[in-house]
């Protein structure tokens, strides 16, 4: 019998962090709070850019746009944020969002799945993702479980169950 196999990746859903930026556009122009800052949020190429008059203000921009990511569920890990800088009379933050698994993470999950995943579960780093390998799809399940619990700092999907 062949091996059952998953792939562990790390993608954001372009359209669904559009829509994010989008509904946190809305918010913000329409706030009250907000009026009168010269507060807004926009995509600056891969990045997302976030200005206000104050720090204060571009922070609470930044809190909308997370609490936006959350709804149309993008987990918070996926978001690589900046800290706030002065940029002439506004203050601006950057953020950008990860896409793969980089190599020390791919590894950290490597040895987790290693020393805690059943022993009949093989983990191999291909590129940007993980494939996981077992002849048991109880251990492939096991292992998914134990990668959702545990306290890693990149969001982690499972694809390609087979």
């Amino acid at each position: 019998m062949a091996d059952s196999t998953f792939d562990v990746v790390s993608k954001v859903d372009k359209m669904e962090a559009d829509n994010a930026l989008n509904q946190a556009r809305k918010e913000v122009e329409q706030r009250y709070d907000f009026k009168n800052v010269g507060a807004s949020i926009e995509w600056s190429g891969e990045k997302v850019l976030m200005k206000a008059n104050t720090e204060e203000r571009v922070k609470a921009v930044l809190e909308v746009f997370e609490s936006k990511l959350i709804k149309r569920g993008i987990s918070l890990r996926s978001l690589d944020t900046g800290e706030p800088f002065a940029s002439g009379k506004e203050f601006r933050i950057e953020s950008s969002l990860k896409n793969g698994i980089e190599q020390d993470a791919a590894k950290k999950i490597s040895k987790l799945i290693r020393d805690e995943a059943p022993k009949t579960v093989k983990a191999q780093i291909q590129g940007d993702e993980l494939r996981v390998s077992s002849k048991s799809r109880d251990d492939l399940q096991a292992t998914m479980a134990l990668l959702k619990n545990a306290d890693l700092d990149v969001a982690l999907q499972f694809v390609n169950f087979r």
